[in-house]
């Protein structure tokens, strides 16, 4: 199969519709990360996903839809705080989990009678939500585990000669993947961590929780479980308080010979050879939108990365914490 990268544009949209339509994949951009999108009805075109990116068959997806979209057709009552997050921060970086009504197919949600749906705020994205306006079954658009794709470049290096289409939009801005939130209980309920931080939630809605999966429990969202967001080296992960532990490994690294690089925030990078440091950035949007970019340019660089997490742990730096963990974890 031979994989077109296009930008957005009327002939290039028409041709994602219709490739959706038959049942096939197309990549297309969000203002967090690179989306791998089907139609979200279809159960071959959703199992598709599952088998270009090699992914777990019970991790869900989300359902992307332009801003227009009547959402009442895919999900069941709305609460009267879910509505008002709907209001203070969509089109954007926040997914919401709903009682479904069964519409999309079941793979979407794993067998789940919830469904994840998000309407992202990129131009581009909505362009193309707009043009297809059918409901849009979106994972990352990378293989499995692999770090996440900011550009389309980065979608070509994981997925050329698998999927028939990337609809390039620039580079993401936001960086790090939506914050995905439960709005089926009485209180919302933070599954995975991201750009729309628990604090702004609480500020529109009051009390939040971020949920913390039990062992052995079905996952109601992406990025719960297994190894995520991974580089291709290996990886040494150190505490924002390790910064000497950090040093040290370092300096054993480079004695023995490896090619390594160190990605840590902006106040620390001195502790270490210039040459070898990959700055995440001074605050948390930029160390957010950098993220993905330098594991995906250390991964070719290096054969460990050592990485110290940011000091700074609340707001949307706990989104940046969870990427920074998942993708240095050694288990799944």
């Amino acid at each position: 199969m031979e994989t077109q990268i296009r930008k957005i544009n009327l002939k290039s949209l028409e041709y994602a519709k219709q490739l959706l339509l038959q049942g096939e994949l197309v990549a297309f951009p969000t203002e967090t990360v690179y989306g791998l999108g089907a139609d979200a009805r279809s159960d071959e075109a959703v199992g598709k996903i599952f088998q270009v990116k090699g992914r777990p068959s019970d991790n869900p997806l989300i359902v992307h839809v332009h801003k227009d979209f009547e959402i009442k057709n895919l999900v069941k009552d709305v609460s009267d705080y879910a509505q008002k997050l709907r209001e203070a921060f969509l089109p954007g970086p926040l997914t919401l989990v709903y009682q479904s009504r069964g519409v999309v197919c079941s793979k979407v949600s794993c067998g789940l009678d919830t469904l994840a749906i998000r309407v992202p705020s990129h131009k581009g994205a909505q362009e193309f939500l707009k043009y297809v306006d059918i409901p849009v079954a979106a994972p990352s658009a990378n293989l499995s585990k692999h770090v996440s794709p900011v550009s389309a470049l980065h979608v070509n290096n994981d997925l050329d000669g698998k999927i028939p289409l990337i609809l390039d939009g620039g580079n993401c801005s936001g960086g790090i993947e939506s914050t995905v939130c439960d709005v089926t209980g009485p209180y919302p309920q933070i599954l995975r961590e991201g750009l729309v931080s628990r604090e702004m939630i609480e500020e529109v809605v009051g009390f939040c929780n971020v949920y913390k999966p039990k062992e052995g429990e079905r996952v109601r969202s992406p990025g719960m479980k297994y190894k995520h967001y991974s580089p291709a080296c290996s990886t040494k992960l150190f505490e924002s308080f390790e910064v000497e532990q950090a040093v040290e490994c370092f300096l054993r690294l480079k004695h023995d010979g490896f090619r390594v690089v160190v990605l840590c925030e902006d106040k620390i990078k001195n502790n270490f050879t210039e040459d070898s440091v990959m700055n995440l950035g001074k605050t948390d949007y930029e160390m957010a939108a950098n993220l993905y970019e330098l594991l995906r340019r250390a991964e070719k660089m290096a054969d460990v990365i050592v990485a110290v997490c940011p000091e700074k742990q609340d707001g949307i730096m706990a989104g940046v914490q969870n990427r920074l963990k998942k993708a240095c974890a050694e288990i799944k």
